[in-house]
């Protein structure tokens, strides 16, 4: 088979990387891609967004299946602009991929299905906005509704974090159109979880559990980020609660999909918290998570392109995927500046030290070649240095020894991805 995988950070490398892999693939393509994913697949200077040139791309090289990592060209119908011409595309479709291009359509569907999520209300401007926190107070949740690179979800602890995010929303524009409408959302408190799973019509296969980390600092302290770090699996979730969470959340969700005559076929990913009234849904997204992506599929002993592939063409998936025992730990290494303003071309020194560590992968995700062909920084976050061992501490160890072998100008790294799940099982 021929594959274009379509983007070009850490969640693409790990998918190009994993479906290079497979005994199915004759040729694997990535556009953009990186330079990490040059190294396992042929990559295409063709932004994610240009649905055109991709699809002459796809048709001029005989590709059998495209698989897209990034929302941008779900949202933009990327799935339905490749079946006009007869190619076949693991994602949803635009009106599909409105679950995450729209968190307003999401909340409502999920409130007309009886899926559990926190309580909210939409404002198209400031003054309205306003007068709704100061009735109720804080902590809330600030978002909004339409794309926004994984930073539109502003967690406002205070009245004045609150009206300084509706600001960045509605003042600054920082979003741009994204935030035309905001979601004012009650917080929960819990524990995160991501549930993704690989759906096919209406039949569902759900993936590990896995936990990331969307605050720039330990702790969970500072702004919002696209992620960085996941572990899997969660230790916290067993058999009974992963059960649940697919019977009373993924599959009612499905259902509804199916039954509004949306055929998906792609991932539905569900941001979940574990609270005390029970599980809630944060937000689903239509595609693989980035980084729990970098720590599923090191895990992943089913062939991934099959699986791709038997959805995409909307047959019978298996009743489950294999799993590595022992865990991975996804530590994400970041520029300096980030997740604002972020600097590039800082040289990127100890990759091949990283590389040398057992049980070590390194996905690449703002890497590029400069003119003399040094690997240097392109912004936002660089790496994910994952992990694997028969242990969380094992697993922990050697992704965070990877990732002292590395460094670059301003890097930045949380220190404590999988503490807890290290501290859970030294208490077991």
């Amino acid at each position: 088979m021929r594959v274009l995988v379509i983007g070009g950070g850490g969640r693409e490398h790990a998918l190009a990387w994993k479906i290079a892999d497979s005994p199915l693939v004759d040729q694997v393509y990535c556009a953009p891609g990186n330079a990490g994913i040059a190294e396992v697949a042929e990559c295409v200077p063709i932004a994610p967004g240009d649905i055109l040139r991709l699809r002459r791309f796809a048709r001029e090289n005989a590709i059998d299946l495209t698989v897209v990592g990034s929302e941008e060209p779900l949202v933009k119908g990327i799935v339905d602009s490749f079946a006009t011409a007869g190619l076949r595309v693991f994602g949803p479709t635009r009106e599909a991929a409105r679950l995450e291009g729209s968190k307003v359509f999401c909340k409502q569907l999920m409130q007309r299905h009886g899926v559990p999520t926190a309580e909210f209300r939409t404002f198209n401007g400031p003054e309205r906005a306003k007068s709704y926190l100061e009735m109720i107070g804080a902590p809330v949740v600030v978002k909004a509704d339409g794309l926004a690179a994984g930073k539109g979800v502003m967690v406002a602890k205070t009245l004045e974090e609150a009206e300084a995010a509706l600001a960045e929303c509605f003042v600054v524009r920082r979003f741009g159109d994204a935030a035309n409408v905001v979601l004012i959302e009650e917080y929960l408190e819990g524990e995160e979880l991501s549930l993704l799973s690989i759906v096919s019509g209406n039949q569902v296969l759900p993936l590990a559990p896995a936990q990331d980390y969307k605050r720039i600092f330990d702790g969970d302290e500072g702004p919002n980020t696209g992620g960085m770090g996941s572990y899997s699996p969660v230790p916290s979730v067993d058999d009974a609660l992963y059960e649940r969470l697919v019977d009373e959340i993924v599959r009612p969700t499905v259902a509804e999909i199916a039954r509004r005559g949306i055929d998906y076929r792609g991932v539905l990913y569900a941001g979940l918290m574990l609270t005390d009234r029970g599980p809630e849904v944060l937000e689903f997204n239509c595609r693989f998570g980035d980084p729990e992506t970098q720590a599923l599929l090191p895990r992943l002993q089913s062939d991934l392109l099959e699986l791709l592939w038997t959805a995409a063409r909307g047959e019978t998936l298996p009743a489950a995927a294999e799993w590595s025992k022992g865990p991975a730990v996804g530590v994400v290494m970041a520029s300096g500046g980030y997740p604002g303003s972020t600097s590039k071309g800082d040289p990127i020194i100890g990759l091949e030290k990283a590389w040398a560590v057992n049980g070590v992968e390194v996905f690449h995700a703002g890497t590029r070649r400069g003119p003399d062909r040094r690997l240097v920084t392109a912004g936002g976050r660089v790496l994910t240095v994952t992990g694997l061992g028969d242990t969380f501490a094992q697993a922990r160890a050697r992704a965070y020894e990877g990732v002292a072998a590395i460094s670059f100008t301003g890097e930045q790294h949380r220190t404590d991805i999988a503490l807890r799940a290290e501290e859970w099982e030294a208490r077991r």
